[in-house]
């Protein structure tokens, strides 16, 4: 099974994949948990050119360099690990390319789509879950943990950019995901993590099997 994170800036993506890969792993699933950009040799190269907030790139740069770490990523970790039976969780995929770049920065959407079915062979997510909230709340959490961890320069490009920007995405997503529903399943990103959680299991049909009380002797099962 293949599952990806979506979502804008501070929605809380990777403690949300971190404990979902927990729990998956607790019901004995074998679990990759893997990200864009940077989820492969390559991408970890482009992650630093795309996310540097010092970084001069045109918007037709910026769709090609996704475009090629997205490409890599799937031929050199994704699909072999699909293979494998193992269950892929990814904190962003080719749905970030087409709301970042098509609602955000102006392409054509299914532009972007096509170029991004090239990319990936087709290999799209059986489910995505997209993370919504308020994007003032959102955006004052990225650029604080940014800060905290001292990323603001290095992998604070979007961070950086204006509440406008930010408020388009989330439009973007909520519009992608509402043309996408055999796949794509909002969660309300305001809700605690283990609320979050809750949501994302629903979402992905992984039904938790909970201990059967032992039965009484005498009585049948």
């Amino acid at each position: 099974m293949f599952i990806t994170l979506e979502g804008i800036e501070g929605v809380g993506k990777t403690t949300l994949l971190n404990n979902l890969a927990e729990m998956l792993r607790s019901l004995n699933h074998e679990v990759l948990v893997t990200r864009e950009p940077g989820g492969c040799t390559l991408g970890k190269t482009l992650r630093g050119l795309l996310l540097d907030s010092r970084a001069q790139l045109s918007r037709e740069t910026e769709l090609f360099l996704f475009l090629a770490d997205r490409a890599q990523h799937v031929a050199e970790v994704i699909r072999p690990a699909l293979q494998r039976g193992t269950i892929v969780l990814c904190d962003r995929y080719a749905d970030s390319t087409i709301v970042y770049q098509g609602y955000g920065r102006g392409f054509d959407v299914e532009t972007l789509h096509y170029l991004n079915d090239v990319a990936i062979g087709g290999l799209w997510p059986d489910r995505t879950l997209v993370l919504d909230m308020d994007p003032c709340k959102a955006l004052a959490r990225a650029r604080k943990r940014n800060t905290e961890q001292g990323l603001s320069d290095r992998e604070g490009r979007f961070e950086a950019e204006t509440i406008h920007f930010h408020t388009s995405i989330r439009e973007g997503f909520l519009s992608w995901a509402a043309r996408n529903t055999q796949r794509m399943i909002v969660l309300d990103a305001a809700d605690t993590p283990k609320g979050l959680l809750d949501q994302a299991l629903t979402a992905i049909s992984i039904q938790i099997p909970f201990p059967q009380p032992p039965i009484p002797k005498g009585e049948k099962a």
